[in-house]
C-alpha cells in the first residue's frame, strides 16, 4: 500500500486540489484508492459531500493519530492524504505514515521561504527510514510563461529534495470543478488541466515502482 500525503503547512499551496485530483487520477487508472482528509476545516470532506455519487472515498482523521489509524484501514492500492495547514503534529503523524511526501508550492519567495520547517521534518523522517520515505516538490498554481515560474525550481533546489517535472497550473477550472464535488478528468478528460493531473500521477507512480 502506497501512501502520499500531500502536505504544505502555508495554506493556499493548492493542497486539496492536488490530492483530490490525484486520488481520482489513481481511481480511474484502475486502482482502488482512498483520500484522507486530516484538515479539521474538512474541505476534502466537504468535496466529496457535494456529490452525491461521489466515486472517491473520503475519511477524516484530523488527529495525530494517522500513522496508526490508517494500519486498521482495509488495503488499498494507494492512500492520499491532504495535509492540514499550520499543524505541526499532524504534519508529524502524515509523515510516520507516509512512502511518499508531495509537497505543493506556490511560486511565489514566500511560499518558498515557509516550506523550510517542513522539509527539516521530512529530511529527518527520510533519515530515520534510511531513506525509504521519498519526497519531492511539486510547483502548484503556476502561472504559465511568468518568470517568477520559471525561478522556481532554482530557488526550490537550495532545500536538497526533487523538484517533479509535472507541474499544476493555475486555472479556473479546478476550483469550479471543486464547487460540484468532481474532478477536471470527469468534466474535461481531454482538456489541458487533466492532462497535467495525469502527468503528475504518472510521475509519481514512477517513483514509487
Amino acid at each position: 500500500m502506497h501512501v502520499i500525503a500531500v502536505l504544505n503547512q502555508k495554506g493556499g499551496a493548492g493542497k486539496t486540489t492536488i490530492a483530490t485530483h490525484l486520488a481520482r487520477a489513481l481511481q480511474l487508472a484502475g486502482d482502488d484508492v482512498l483520500l484522507v482528509d486530516s484538515d479539521p476545516q474538512g474541505s476534502a470532506r466537504d468535496w466529496a459531500a457535494v456529490r452525491e455519487d461521489q466515486p472517491v472515498p473520503v475519511v477524516g482523521i484530523d488527529r495525530p493519530t494517522i500513522d496508526r489509524d490508517l494500519k486498521s484501514i482495509a488495503r488499498k492500492d494507494f492512500v492520499v492524504i491532504d495535509g492540514a495547514p499550520q499543524a505541526a503534529d499532524l504534519a508529524v503523524s502524515a509523515i510516520k505514515a507516509a512512502s511518499f511526501i508531495l509537497i505543493p508550492v506556490q511560486p511565489s519567495p514566500y511560499d518558498i521561504w515557509a516550506t523550510a520547517d517542513l522539509v527539516e521534518l521530512v529530511k529527518q523522517r527520510i533519515e530515520v527510514t534510511d531513506g525509504k520515505l521519498q519526497a519531492a516538490f511539486v510547483v502548484s498554481r503556476a502561472i504559465k510563461n511568468t518568470k517568477i515560474g520559471a525561478e522556481v525550481s532554482d530557488a526550490l533546489e537550495d532545500y536538497g529534495l526533487p523538484i517533479l517535472e509535472a507541474r499544476i497550473t493555475q486555472r479556473v477550472s479546478y476550483p469550479s470543478t471543486a464547487a460540484s464535488g468532481t474532478t477536471v478528468l470527469d468534466t474535461e478528460p481531454d482538456g489541458d488541466a487533466a492532462r497535467e493531473i495525469r502527468a503528475l500521477m504518472r510521475e509519481l507512480k514512477g517513483k514509487l515502482n
